[in-house]
């Protein structure tokens, strides 16, 4: 595609025989935008603009060659010959002013220079310009980096948790995370959703108690969402009784906190002499915000020290778990697995499923990992929730019924190691479904369990 600028619309047989004289020649070169030897003051006629569409054109600097980048090139070559035709009259030397030497040369004797239209598409030859974007400008397409950046060393990862602020999750989420922005969830299934839909970057959530077990939940949402896990972090769990400023527990009638930590501290409770009633709340931390925002002077909550801190309450009691060795187990959740290694302890989650064996499934899978002298550290079972129930027939007995289970177990192997692949391919020739949740490194840190407190007069230190 190219456009050129002449005194009269242009064809091939005239562009010839324009050629052939010396003026034709002078005027056939000014036509293609150059410059001739001799001064020449330029026509007063009104320029025209032909277009000419080539497909095959592709040369350096061109603007494309379908047909919507031709016509807008027309369409912008002829707004500059407007231009061009405008700033020309207004240039214009009066008669008898200036030199007639002074023309398209005029600009090395100290006259004014006609702008001169591009003679080809995407190239200038002088002094008018198209007025196009600049490719730097546009503005550039989203990208996944874009959408949620991979920070170094967890600085500045958005994790998600279960909670409001003060929460054990969020302490959980800033130990495995130092320095992260913190996003509360009111409930296990968004943070997961948090991460899925690009909102945060990690998830860190519960799966299992040294007092109160597992988490059924996050086990159950663990297999209904294509999440990893990545790490675990053991977070040790200190209780405290939180009350209002000024109330004493004289004046209190009921203790309100998660499930869990009401049975974690049942029997302190007791040993306090206080006969309240107990209510099950959503989480730790967001009991202790309902006592503040309330003003509740008759509850008391059961929450962290940090809750005390962030919603203005007193620590009427402090250590008050039952066990000293109380301690949760927390997972980091993220969109891709990590490179499993060998040069430090870890730690594989899978989850598997039978359809044709009985108990001798259990067995086989116990076996396979025995053989390699591959550790477990946990075996949890849970219903099938798509098939709860499988219909045996026998012909002695008649049809039995079985409940159908998912198998959650986690052992002490990294995915990298040959006999921990040789484990798992074993496993799958007599399981119908088999997943690895995720191969990731084992907490190691140390942690010092607070001692367990014998009186409320002499409560443990706190974390």
């Amino acid at each position: 595609m190219a456009a050129i600028l002449s005194s009269h619309p242009p064809n091939q047989t005239s562009v010839r025989a324009a050629a052939t004289t010396p003026s034709s020649r002078l005027a056939h070169q000014l036509t293609l935008g150059s410059r001739p030897g001799l001064p020449l003051r330029p026509r007063t006629r009104s320029p025209c603009v032909q277009c000419i569409y080539r497909p095959d054109f592709s040369g350096k600097g061109a603007i494309g060659s379908s047909r919507a980048d031709w016509l807008s090139t027309c369409a912008i070559l002829s707004s500059k010959v407007a231009a061009s035709k405008k700033q020309e009259e207004t240039d214009k030397p009066a008669p008898g002013d200036g030199d007639s030497n002074k023309g398209i040369a005029g600009d090395e004797a100290g006259g004014k220079l006609s702008p001169i239209v591009p003679a080809v598409n995407g190239h200038i030859s002088g002094s008018a310009t198209l007025d196009l974007v600049p490719i730097c400008n546009l503005p550039r397409a989203l990208t996944i980096s874009d959408l949620s950046p991979a920070p170094m060393h967890g600085s500045q990862l958005r994790v998600a948790y279960q909670g409001v602020p003060g929460a054990y999750s969020e302490a959980a989420a800033g130990r495995a995370y130092p320095n992260c922005e913190a996003i509360p969830c009111d409930q296990f299934e968004v943070a997961f959703q948090a991460v899925e839909l690009w909102i945060a970057d990690r998830a860190v959530l519960p799966v299992e108690n040294s007092l109160g077990g597992s988490i059924h939940r996050n086990y159950d949402l663990l297999l209904r969402h294509r999440l990893h896990i990545v790490g675990e972090v053991q977070l040790p769990v200190h209780h405290c009784l939180l009350c209002l400023p000024g109330v004493r527990k004289e004046y209190l009638t009921r203790v309100i906190s998660h499930p869990q930590a009401l049975a974690q501290c049942e029997h302190t409770l007791t040993n306090l002499g206080l006969n309240v009633a107990r209510e099950a709340f959503d989480d730790t931390a967001a009991a202790a915000e309902y006592v503040a925002t309330n003003g509740l002077r008759d509850t008391a909550a059961i929450a962290s020290s940090r809750a005390a801190e962030l919603y203005g309450l007193q620590i009427l009691a402090d250590g008050i778990q039952d066990d000293s060795g109380n301690v949760t187990r927390f997972v980091m959740l993220a969109r891709e697995p990590i490179i499993p290694r060998t040069d430090r302890p870890f730690k594989t989650s899978i989850v598997f499923a039978h359809d044709r064996e009985g108990t001798s499934l259990l067995f086989k899978v116990l076996s396979a990992f025995a053989f390699r002298d591959i550790s477990l550290t946990k075996i949890e079972s849970r219903p099938h929730r798509n098939r709860p129930i499988r219909l045996v027939d026998d012909a002695n007995v008649g049809t039995a019924k079985h409940f159908e289970y998912l198998f959650y177990l986690d052992f002490e192997a990294s995915m990298a190691e040959t006999r921990a692949q040789n484990a798992l391919a074993e496993i799958q020739e007599f399981t119908s479904f088999l997943r690895v949740l995720g191969s990731y490194p084992m907490d190691m840190t140390p942690w010092n369990a607070p001692s367990s407190p014998s009186s409320a007069s002499s409560p443990s230190p706190p974390l």
